[in-house]
């Protein structure tokens, strides 16, 4: 595995998907940055971070044989690499919110933003950038529903520690996903899933409030919420959150 280092970067997916663009690059490399400047999350939003107090970084992969109807898999993976690595060093209340961002109790500890590049109808390479909070102090900014692994633990941590475990993670789940373990998958990523089966206020895209609980994923990769007449409605990213 190969870790290119950098001081500062606008965004570590644009450089590693320019990277690839411009060369062979290797299964699992990663590209991780101390500051990044520019940094986004899922549709085009903004991921800001304190320099070099947490891990902001995107790893290249190419999947074996991954149909882009089964990309929800390739987003199971990931989600339950970052939760893991968090359970193993004990931070509590853990737990994934549709799609992949990773959370403590009710607040944000990482975020995920997958890129792929496809050829026909299989996804033929992946960029993933991974911004997790490690030793930024989010306890005093109440304006931010954000929390780090330090605001857990009071204590600081090695990045290279905790990106070595996640590392280690992210490659034993991309063989299970490889090895076409699907429903393994889905069953673990579903059974820690943020207020799933918990009645909870949501609000459209429209800004329509509406009462339903999380029941799970669609073939497609939409949150399935079933509403207070017992009938199910499916939502794409960003087109449904918490009220």
């Amino acid at each position: 595995m190969k870790i290119i280092k950098l001081d500062a970067i606008d965004s570590t997916n644009s450089f590693l998907k320019n990277m690839a663009e411009d060369s062979s690059v290797e299964n699992f490399t990663v590209v991780w940055a101390k500051n990044q400047t520019a940094g986004r999350g899922q549709m085009k939003t903004q991921w800001i971070v304190k320099e070099g107090a947490n891990l902001t970084f995107s790893v290249f992969v190419r999947p074996k044989d991954l149909n882009v109807t089964n990309q929800k898999f390739l987003n199971f993976s990931i989600a339950l690499s970052v939760y893991e690595t968090l359970l193993e060093f004990e931070i509590p209340k853990t737990s994934i919110k549709w799609p992949n961002d990773i959370m403590s109790g009710s607040r944000k500890i990482c975020g995920v933003l997958v890129e792929n590049t496809l050829k026909g109808t299989q996804i033929f390479s992946s960029v993933i950038g991974i911004g997790l909070n490690v030793n930024q102090n989010f306890l005093s900014e109440k304006s931010f529903k954000a929390t780090s692994m330090k605001d857990n633990l009071n204590r600081e941590l090695e990045l290279k520690e905790v990106l070595d475990v996640l590392l280690n993670k992210l490659v034993h789940n991309f063989n299970e996903l490889e090895k076409h373990e699907y429903l393994r998958l889905e069953e673990r990523y579903l059974d820690v899933l943020y207020k799933k089966n918990v009645p909870s206020m949501f609000k459209t895209d429209k800004n329509v409030l509406f009462m339903g609980k999380i029941i799970g994923v669609s073939s497609s990769g939409k949150l399935q919420i079933e509403l207070s007449n017992e009938t199910i409605q499916e939502f794409g990213i960003k087109e449904v959150s918490f009220a």
